[in-house]
């Protein structure tokens, strides 16, 4: 039989249902794939009884004749940011260790529905806040993929990259991301696989744990735009606990894939062509262009000329509606509690936060303070929500003249560990091309394109018009079939 761990989530899915093999197998397949790359980092905690009982209930079900779901049989990684019933949920920082929710997320509990199963709780940027997985509490994430004729640990991408990492090392077909300003997109681009960020309120964010509320967003990451549309399918849908929650149907996104782009129009954003940005990036730009043109499309310029105050607006933003989100964590009444001998109330929260918080979530609270007290809340915060509007309408208008928009994923490649540490806005600027589709609230997926001089994995971004994830997964696909992309990190671990 064939290895196992090398199929996506469409393969798993069909061939349990045709009884080629069982979801058991599947399970312990990769279970035993988990253990093995300890040294990658990429799981915070596994779960391996939870995933070959899913299996077992799927195999049951099938036994029995019954419906199975669209997940039926995959095992899946779940970033640590999602509330897993029983299961430590730590967000990757110290103030959460060790608390176990009594209740599930909606995206979570809809996808066990589905039939998936849980390898375990993926690693990630301490509260979601990190653009290369280095400021988690349980240690870097390591990707699988090296530069070629070195042996530097890689990173990852961030906040998802316990997630790229376990997908593209093929220890899960698929994983759970979220996106706040671009944390699935860069870390699939940086891993060569897929991810898409939905239009905001597509996934409930009931039982995420928050960063900023405005634009957090719940996706898949896999291996292909296929399994991306099957396990978006099965993430999606309104949900009541969740006041973003869009009350729409959600469609059959696999069933509609559809590669012949005849009739569409493609954006190219001239804005987009930043300094600094790798040469090899935009000769993959180019190419994507062709790849498009090839599949019917036409390739038009467009203007979205807020883009260059995108950043500065995220990063004004992100951090306000952190330094609130993040507020809740006071030692009082889960998480740590550090309670100096002979103190009061305020010295118990300050000593439990300095404790809990890593540098970077504790620089971006105080970023948010800073921008949202008194003297300086109109001066920034209302000037850069200002901005994400006049950026949302550049995209309006934009889409007045085309169908999709096609973008580099990030300005460069994957980067050795490390080697960002001292200069936090340099790390920030990983995050240019994909923020102003988070600020807009825009579906927006990367998609592998290549592998540069280095051996080092490329991604093409494609962003859509809202709710129109049908057009930036088709785009995907005939992208994904014109570049042929199979490359696969040597296995090292």
């Amino acid at each position: 039989m064939t290895d196992l761990t090398q199929l996506g989530v469409k393969d798993i899915r069909d061939g349990v249902r045709s009884g080629a093999f069982t979801a058991r197998e599947v399970a312990e397949g990769f279970n035993a794939a988990v253990a093995e790359a300890a040294v990658l980092n990429a799981f915070i905690v596994t779960t391996p009884d939870h995933a070959l009982a899913a299996a077992d209930k799927v195999d049951a079900a099938r036994a029995a004749g019954a419906e199975l779901g669209a997940m039926a049989g995959v095992p899946i990684g779940m970033k640590d940011l999602f509330a897993t019933n029983g299961v430590q949920t730590t967000a990757a920082s110290h103030i959460l260790e060790g608390f176990t929710p009594r209740y599930e997320s909606t995206v979570s509990q809809k996808l066990w529905d589905a039939g998936a199963g849980m390898l375990g709780k993926l690693n990630l940027d301490q509260f979601a806040m990190g653009s290369s997985n280095e400021t988690s509490y349980f240690g870097n994430v390591t990707s699988p993929w090296k530069k070629a004729g070195s042996n530097a640990a890689m990173s990852p991408g961030g906040s998802s990259g316990g997630s790229s990492t376990a997908v593209a090392a093929r220890i899960a077909p698929a994983a759970t991301g979220t996106d706040t300003g671009g944390s699935i997109r860069q870390p699939a681009a940086f891993t060569g696989i897929c991810g898409i960020k939905p239009t905001y309120g597509r996934c409930s964010r009931w039982g995420i744990v928050a960063f900023a509320s405005s634009l957090d967003q719940a996706g898949p990451m896999a291996r292909s735009v296929e399994d991306c549309a099957i396990m978006l399918g099965a993430m999606a849908g309104f949900d009541p606990k969740d006041a973003t929650s869009l009350q729409m149907d959600v469609p059959d996104w696999e069933a509609a894939l559809n590669a012949d782009l005849r009739g569409k129009k493609v954006g190219i954003p001239r804005e987009y062509r930043m300094e600094g940005t790798d040469q090899a990036i935009l000769d993959s730009w180019e190419q994507g262009k062709a790849w498009l043109r090839d599949a019917g499309a036409e390739i038009v310029d467009v203007s979205l000329p807020h883009t260059k105050y995108a950043l500065p607006a995220y990063y004004i933003v992100a951090p306000a509606e952190a330094s609130s989100n993040l507020a809740r964590y006071d030692g009082v009444r889960y998480g740590l509690r550090d309670l100096p001998d002979g103190s009061g109330l305020q010295d118990m929260y300050a000593a439990t936060r300095a404790a809990g918080f890593g540098d970077e979530v504790k620089r971006r609270i105080l970023i948010g303070t800073y921008v949202l007290s008194a003297g300086f809340y109109d001066a920034y915060y209302t000037q850069a929500q200002k901005v994400r509007a006049l950026v949302a309408r550049d995209f309006e208008r934009a889409f007045q003249e085309c169908d999709v928009i096609l973008a580099p994923t990030t300005p460069t490649a994957s980067f050795p560990l490390g080697s960002m540490n001292e200069d936090p806005l340099t790390m920030y600027l990983n995050d240019v091309f994909a923020v102003p589709a988070s600020l807009a609230g825009l579906p927006a997926m990367s998609v592998p394109a290549m592998l540069n001089e280095h051996g080092l994995p490329l991604g093409l971004q494609l962003v859509g018009r809202p709710f129109d994830e049908q057009g930036v997964l088709n785009a995907g696909l005939a992208i994904q079939q014109r570049a042929g992309f199979t490359a696969k990190p040597e296995k090292w671990w």
